[in-house]
């Protein structure tokens, strides 16, 4: 069974709808209450635009602060490593010093010891000779021609090194100096 039909309910009902209906009909028709609603959404759309940047900005202000905080501490400690390696030779320079009465072997044998442990350092920090051998193809990248010489071998070539060069890396640390033929 349904309940009996009340008219006082159905007739606010219909009130309500047509009251919907009549502000419709007004935000349709009038022209201020479309632009005053777009107006607002606009505005809403822009403070959200605003606060997006407003963090993007913050955000970009960040990651440039940290990374000039790295880039800080690079070069700060980016002989750190480095400095580790040679630590252990200077303690062994110290310690030969500190002997009075060596025989010329134990000298020697103690400075060997003590290149090996600098040759070690040096590989661990990607620190490599430029040592050219006799007859190499001179590299202006990597040599420094001391002098051009009158030689039997190829022209352009290396006939001696004078000084071993290094490289850190790819990068030459200082060229090795040498002669090339002529």
């Amino acid at each position: 069974m349904t309940a009996p039909h009340d008219p006082a309910d159905q007739s606010a009902q219909d009130e309500s709808i047509q009251n919907q209906q009549d502000t419709a009909d007004a935000v349709e028709q009038d022209p201020l209450v479309l632009l005053q609603n777009e107006l607002a959404a606009v505005q809403a759309q822009l403070a959200e635009a605003k606060d997006q940047a407003l963090r993007a900005a913050a955000e970009m202000e960040n990651v440039r602060r940290r990374a000039q905080e790295e880039v800080s501490k690079a070069r700060k400690f980016g002989i750190e490593s480095f400095a580790e390696s040679l630590v252990p030779v200077k303690d062994s320079l110290e310690a030969a010093l500190a002997q009075t009465e060596q025989s010329a072997e134990d000298m020697r044998a103690g400075i060997e010891a003590t290149l090996k442990q600098l040759i070690s350092g040096f590989e661990r920090n990607h620190l490599k000779e430029i040592a050219p051998a006799v007859g190499d193809k001179f590299d202006p990248h990597h040599h420094q021609a001391i002098a051009n010489i009158p030689a039997e071998q190829a022209s352009g070539t290396v006939v001696q090194t004078l000084q071993k060069g290094y490289l850190i890396a790819d990068r030459v640390l200082r060229p090795a100096l040498v002669t090339v033929a002529a």
